[in-house]
């Protein structure tokens, strides 16, 4: 992201909940976002997944650039389907869906053939250590299996970015740094660069780059918190 603003209302009603933001994550990396209620975080995370439309500046993504004052992809749904991977607090899964069918939908969305989806999401179930639940209806998962299948589905179509917004929300610190461990670790093999919004203390110290945001201004600091600029 280069010189991102994100402005709502006109004249002098206006409220900029972004004021030119400069952001870059590289593949298989994982970097936090961190900042207090209102700072922008969702703001940020919704422009950087095509969700909602920045004012002004510029989004690359896997060198291409996507976006320069309007966006430069017609559609922004197979942009998102095929390019862009989400991880929420909750899993959202579909109910009347078994774990390897939710993680299978995504492929088959985007063209490929039943069994070439049904193989790709039984790989990622297996990297995961859920292979033995495909079958078993979302109501019959644990919150951590379904934690689990959720990232197996935002892993699906090798998008080369992950949103992440409050991943170890709901859960203690020591399954929280578990799943930063994975969510590492997957960085690494898919090649995957992985954003992770956060209030939770406890996985901080798991990032070697943090991005701080306060009033629509972000900050890059080291993981060990030394601030690098602006």
């Amino acid at each position: 992201m280069e010189g991102i603003v994100k402005r709502y209302g006109q004249g002098p009603s206006a409220v900029e909940a972004l004021k030119g933001v400069d952001l870059s994550i590289y593949p298989g990396e994982v970097v936090g976002l961190i900042g207090p209620s209102g700072s922008g975080k969702t703001t940020l995370l919704q422009c950087l997944g095509a969700v909602i439309q920045p004012t002004a500046g510029r989004i690359f993504l896997g060198g291409e650039e996507t976006f320069h004052d309007r966006w430069k992809i017609k559609d922004l749904w197979a942009l998102r389907r095929d390019r862009i991977g989400f991880i929420f607090q909750a899993p959202y899964l579909i109910p009347f869906l078994d774990a390897l069918d939710n993680v299978a939908l995504l492929p088959m969305l985007a063209g490929r053939s039943n069994a070439q989806a049904r193989q790709r999401a039984m790989e990622l179930l297996t990297t995961l250590e859920v292979d033995h639940r495909a079958r078993a209806q979302v109501s019959q998962l644990s919150g951590g299996e379904q934690q689990r299948v959720s990232i197996a589905r935002a892993l699906a179509n090798q998008p080369p970015i992950i949103l992440a917004d409050e991943p170890t929300a709901p859960l203690d610190s020591q399954r929280a740094l578990t799943v930063m461990k994975l969510l590492t670790g997957l960085a690494q093999t898919y090649h995957t660069a992985i954003i992770v919004v956060t209030h939770d203390d406890a996985i901080i110290p798991t990032f070697k780059r943090i991005y701080r945001i306060r009033d629509g201004k972000v900050y890059e600091e080291s993981g060990e918190g030394g601030t690098a600029n602006q």
